[in-house]
């Protein structure tokens, strides 16, 4: 053969011969010669690959899409948990998933499809747009003295510093004095460092149900703020600011100490964020710079970003101000509630004061005095004086201690009574001025002076409004407990309910990070920190504490039933005891008490109305609406699409009408394919796009049954193989049909519609893909199936079309598949002779099930055509096949 080829080069260099006709007598001998099939074969089979895997990579996005779409259509309703990094991440996919289907489908297609790629550009910058990121004026100021704020101003200087200047300003009373670094400081900090989008990197890895990762994620981004270095202007206008404070008070820049005191956005407001963020005591002028960075990254503490998140509060609306305020070295402090958290209806302003600073009474490690001032002003109406042992002090080198508290005060009373007054006057004022009851830091200083640190919103138990009612606390009808023993009894209740679990002792951080669904929460002292997994907790007890805490405020707007306070609960509590909580009667007994169980209240987190659910409404506008419902719609096209679930639809859709055409490139391309060795009384071929046929696998160019691994074809095998019987069972004929076929034949003229399709039948094929092309004389059916672990990928599209009888015998055949294909679940279209079905998105048993029925199909409705002489035949020929036969009879029919 090379030497004829050779002697063609010769002759074209001796005559002169075109190039042309060189070119032919190469494909000739090429042709005769077999030169090139193998090489044609192989580029036929490359060309199927690529098409297969674009397919696969179209159902792979396809199918994260109407995960991700149906996830965020379950937040809708408020009852889950999400926050903003949730809903970047899950945008972020659905723009990536969107932009891969397009690509696969113009790989698929060979058709470019530029208006759908900048379609979903303009959705990515809709979905920017509706995250609503804030931006600051450029001139704004990055400190602002104390004198200068007022409650209006809290976009600014955050909550505790608006209130804290309206108190002094507007309310009049006694407070620190001090200045605000603002907003616009903390964001030119992270504007200038880059720090919101390292963040925003960083938190796409955090699992909001995992202490570990909420701990883990924290860690990496309170060193990262930490290291960053902050803007010289920033830094100069807090030194300053510092000295000019310095200089109103009379003392020198080094001398003066400060509270560094966290004042975020939404900080002291509707929520109340009590204990989440950081205040750092006794700050001297050279830890000014870096204790304000400490304040900063306190945003980002794991009970920080686990509390915006259970409160639904966007990052992007989340900004750190901070309070630097003159250190009040405080004789006496704590906290005053204008009315009872639990019982709104006594008349009574609840005090709780301990010696020294005041984080020993708001953190719950000292047990407070408890004082109860009449609201009418006249007197104190009761005093609970406790042992307190130890104090918070400041010492000298900008640090704290804790110090003994001298024998003679420890069960003295913090406050006489002519100061409880005083500050209950202090605090009905407040209340007076906000409209609703309040909850107030003070400090008693050296002189003598009551002075206010900070005042918000109480934190009221469920359904208290202030009012007569207590709502869900009312107490209800508690039962008498028998034959149940009390292991410990006693504290206070901060949050009534029954709680039922195990018992889980919490003596370090790291104990949170495996607290499990359900558990009871025991610990020595009350701490804000265990928010991260109140939501966890079944009851929450501790050994000190106070409902005037953080901790307290926490376990009421969480709905935590908690007693605080209860001697020796660790001890009396063994780790893994069952026991239920009654902080109704403030006992805990051993064991499940199925009549206190019952008046447990399931708690619910409600992310409805909140900043980050208004977030998500907006966002699903451009991902989640479908527009694109009929494809036999005129307007099922690209200019009809508007969201990313339109895209993905469309697509989806056409896709399927592409892989049905990959039936037609297996025409003549049967050196590529094996034939397979089996009773089926078609000329089958199989080409295997990998996985289909087992390792070693179609020698010689023949498969068997027994040699493919393909799950769809497998299945369709079972129905399609003909048993013994069928083999033995001539095929009836009905005489009239047969005859009617017959003079068809003879009489028309060759139609576009009538053409004989050819006789091979070919199966494409991998391990979860099947293309079966039936063609077979007149008769055309394609099957095109997806069978995997993934339900929403799975699917069976089935057409077949065509026969050698007239019009209405091939139509009636039609009709009566269609009745079959619509009792076994698919969703039907007739057009004359063709039908059309689909059944997708269940599990692969059931689509292999429904295969198995599809080969019997297959082989049930050959050569029916000329049975269907009468309407009643539709009908016959659907019950026939669910009777299991395995042809349709002419019996019963017209003859």
């Amino acid at each position: 053969m090379e030497r004829e080829l050779q002697n063609v080069h010769w002759k074209k260099a001796d005559t002169g011969m075109s190039s042309g006709i060189v070119e032919r007598l190469k494909r000739f001998f090429a042709t005769q010669y077999g030169i090139g099939r193998q090489a044609a074969q192989e580029d036929a089979g490359r060309a199927f690959r690529v098409k297969y895997n674009c397919f696969q990579e179209l159902l792979e996005s396809n199918s994260e899409l109407l995960k991700i779409i149906a996830d965020m259509e379950t937040k809708q309703d408020g009852r889950e948990l999400f926050g903003m990094a949730y809903l970047r991440s899950q945008t972020s996919r659905a723009v990536f998933h969107a932009m891969r289907m397009i690509r696969a489908f113009e790989g698929l297609s060979g058709r470019k499809c530029p208006a759908l790629g900048a379609l979903v550009e303009r959705i990515r910058e809709d979905i920017k747009l509706a995250m609503g990121v804030r931006q600051d004026a450029a001139d704004a100021a990055f400190v602002l003295p104390l004198t200068r704020v007022t409650a209006t101003m809290v976009d600014e200087v955050g909550g505790k510093c608006a209130n804290l200047g309206e108190v002094g300003n507007r309310v009049g009373l006694p407070v620190p004095r001090g200045f605000a670094v603002t907003t616009a400081a903390f964001r030119a900090f992270f504007a200038a460092s880059g720090l919101g989008e390292e963040i925003a990197r960083i938190k796409l890895t955090l699992s909001l149900d995992d202490p570990a990762s909420l701990a883990a994620v924290s860690e990496e981004i309170q060193h990262l703020i930490l290291r960053a270095e902050l803007p010289s202007a920033v830094s100069a206008a807090i030194e300053e600011a510092h000295r000019d404070m310095a200089a109103d008070i009379g003392a020198s820049p080094a001398d003066l100490m400060v509270a560094m005191r966290s004042s975020a956005i939404g900080e002291d407001g509707e929520l109340s964020f009590a204990g989440q963020y950081l205040s750092i005591l006794n700050v001297p002028a050279t830890r000014l710079l870096v204790s304000y960075k400490y304040v900063a990254a306190s945003l980002f503490t794991p009970r920080a970003i686990s509390y915006r998140v259970l409160k639904g509060i966007a990052d992007d609306d989340v900004a750190m101000s901070v309070a630097c305020l003159e250190m009040v070295e405080s004789r006496a402090a704590g906290v005053m509630y204008t009315r009872h958290p639990l019982h709104p209806d006594e008349d009574r302003v609840i005090i709780n004061a301990v010696w020294g600073l005041g984080p020993y009474a708001v953190d719950g490690v000292v047990n407070p005095d408890t004082y109860e001032a009449a609201r009418d002003g006249s007197g104190v109406a009761a005093k609970r004086v406790t042992d307190k042992p130890v104090m918070l002090v400041s010492v000298p080198g900008g640090t704290l201690a804790e110090k003994p508290v001298p024998q003679e005060l420890r069960t003295m009373p913090c406050l006489d009574d002519a100061r409880i007054r005083e500050l209950a006057g202090y605090g009905l004022s407040l209340e007076r001025h906000y409209g609703c009851p309040q909850d107030v830091e003070w400090a008693l200083d050296p002189k003598g002076r009551l002075v206010i640190l900070q005042s918000r919103p109480l934190a009221m138990a469920s359904g208290s409004d202030g009012g007569e009612s207590a709502g869900h606390c009312a107490r209800p009808d508690i039962p008498e407990v028998t034959g149940h023993e009390v292991l410990a009894a006693g504290g206070e209740t901060a949050y009534p309910g029954v709680g039922v679990g195990p018992v889980v002792h919490v003596r370090r951080d790291e104990d949170l990070e495996a607290f499990p669904q359900g558990g009871v929460l025991v610990a020595g002292h009350s701490s804000p920190k265990y928010m991260v997994v109140m939501p966890r907790c079944a009851a929450i007890v501790t050994e000190h504490g106070s409902v005037t805490g953080h901790m307290a405020s926490l376990c009421r707007e969480f709905g935590a039933p908690t007693l605080l306070g209860v001697p020796d609960a660790l001890a009396a509590l063994p780790p893994g005891e069952v026991v239920t909580v009654d902080a109704w009667t403030r006992r805990i007994y051993r064991g499940r008490v199925e009549a206190l169980a019952g008046l447990d209240v399931p708690r619910e987190i409600a992310m409805r109305d909140t900043p980050v659910h208004g977030v998500l409404m907006r966002v699903l506008a451009h991902v989640a609406p479908l527009h694109l419902l009929d494809p036999k719609s005129p307007q099922f096209n690209e200019k009809s699409c508007s969201t990313i679930h339109d895209i993905m639809r469309l697509l989806h859709e056409w896709s399927y009408a592409e892989m049905f055409r990959i039936s037609d490139m297996a025409s003549g391309q049967s050196g590529m394919a094996m034939r397979l060795d089996a009773a089926t009384g078609l000329d089958l071929y199989v080409i295997d796009l990998g996985g289909g046929v087992a390792d070693g696998g179609g020698a010689r160019g023949r498969v068997t049954p027994q040699e493919i691994v393909s799950r769809p074809f497998l299945a369709l095998l079972d129905g399609l193989v003909l048993g013994e019987e069928q083999l033995r069972t001539p095929r009836p004929v009905h005489l009239k049909g047969f005859m009617s076929v017959l003079g068809e034949q003879m009489m028309s003229q060759p139609r576009a519609d009538g053409q004989r399709f050819g006789e091979k039948s070919y199966a494409i094929i991998s391990d979860k893909y099947l293309n079966f092309s039936s063609r077979v004389g007149y008769h055309y059916g394609v099957l095109d199936c997806y069978c995997g672990k993934t339900v929403n990928k799975n699917y069976i599209t089935f057409s077949f079309k065509g026969g050698a009888a007239d019009d209405v015998k091939r139509a009636r055949r039609a009709r009566g598949i269609a009745l079959i294909l619509e009792r076994l679940g698919f969703t039907v279209e007739v057009t004359g002779d063709r039908v059309a079905g689909r059944f997708q998105k269940f599990g692969a048993e059931l689509i292999e099930d429904r295969l198995r029925s599809m080969g019997r199909l297959l082989q049930f409705t050959r050569q029916t055509d000329m049975l269907m002489v009468g309407e009643d035949s539709v009908t016959a020929m659907a019950e026939c096949f669910f009777t299991g036969a395995c042809q349709f009879t002419a019996e019963g029919m017209g003859k």
